[in-house]
Parts: C-alpha cells; structure tokens; sequence
C-alpha cells in the first residue's frame, strides 16, 4: 500500500493542476463563442444598413419599372423590398411568435419611404429575435428556426443567421441588377454596400467588422 502512495498522490497533484488549466480552456472558448455571436448579430445588424443605402440613392423612376422579359413574369424592385421585410415578419411569426409583427408591405402601392421605415422595423425584430436564437441561456425562447410552415424547422443557431442574410444579399443583387437594367445605375461611384467600416457605424455599432 505504501509503494502505490506516492503514485496516488502524483494523480491527485496531476489532477489538481490540471483543473485550472481546464477551466480557463472553457472560459477562453465561452469567450470566443461569445465574440462570434456578437459579430454575427452586428454583422445582421448593418445587414440592413446596406438596404437602407440602396433606398436613399436609388432613382425613384426605378422603383416600380417593369423588369426586363414579358410583362408580369418578375417582380419590380418595389416588389423585392416588399417580399424582404413581408418574409422577415412571416419569420418572427413563425419563430417568435412573442415579437410583435410590424404591418406587411403591399408591393403594388407601398412607397421607398413606406419601404425604407417598414424595413427598420422588421430589421430590428429580426435582430431581437436573433440575439436570442444565438444565445447560450437555457432559458431561450428561440429554439426552432421556422421559414415556413411546409418547410422543415431548423434548430436556431448559425445556419439560421446564414439563411436570413443569404436571402437578403440575394435579393440586393437582384435590386441593384434590375436598377441597371432600367437604365439606373446604383451606389456606380461608391462601393457604398461594401464599406462595412461606415456600415457598422450606419447600424450604430460602436464596435468595427471583427
């Protein structure tokens, strides 16, 4: 019993200063998970700063001019910011159903104006809902990520962060594609979408793209 002492010992001392090491191991990654999803949401956040930049320099000629192709077969540049905050509410409804709902756009009367403080508003639910989807509280109230009601939900966390913004950077380019197609060229003398640094201060960060 006495030889196996000093080995019993050299474990515990082991153990001993191992824990610490763990601990701060586990507080370093509780760190980096936290500035993650801090980047995420300011990212979402200047998310709609961009669209507010097309809004203020957009030419309002082609806001509701035809796209090319036969009549009514694509959707006006109206229309598009109209479906992006309609489909933002439809998400808080579905996902977040304790958020209120701002009214929907009607894509065939609403303004730029209508459009620009609607899309403020949905944005800022959005974010609401977000911050909680990517935290780590087990109190959460965003769990479940739900686009549709006939498609599958998804378990709240990254992937919903990265489905919302794709489908808001895909419908910009389609608004700045059918800008230039009407013969009205968007942000041509800026990269205005792409200088996140003023973005970010748009959105009212007071933190940098990180």
């Amino acid at each position: 019993m006495r030889a196996r002492s000093p080995n019993r010992k050299s474990r515990q001392i082991g153990g001993a200063s191992m824990a610490p090491e763990s601990h701060a191991v586990t507080l370093q990654s509780r760190a980096a998970l936290a500035e993650i999803r801090d980047s995420l949401l300011e990212t979402y956040a200047s998310n709609d700063a961009m669209n507010q930049l097309i809004l203020a320099h957009l030419e309002p000629r082609a806001w509701r001019a035809q796209p090319p192709g036969q009549k009514g077969s694509g959707r006006t540049i109206a229309a598009i910011f109209a479906h992006l905050h309609n489909v933002r509410c439809k998400w808080v409804r579905l996902t977040a159903p304790h958020l209120k709902c701002p009214p929907p756009l009607d894509p065939d009367r609403c303004t730029m104006k209508q459009a620009a403080a609607a899309h403020k508003r949905s944005a800022a639910q959005c974010l609401i809902m977000l911050s909680d989807a990517l935290s780590a509280a087990p109190n959460r109230r965003v769990a479940k990520f739900s686009r549709d009601s006939w498609m599958p939900t998804w378990p709240a966390g990254g992937t919903m962060f990265a489905y919302m913004f794709s489908h808001e950077a895909h419908h910009r380019g389609q608004i700045l594609m059918l800008a230039h197609q009407a013969g009205y060229r968007v942000l041509d003398k800026t990269p205005g979408i792409w200088q996140w640094e003023k973005l970010w201060k748009q959105a009212g960060l007071t933190t940098r793209p990180r």
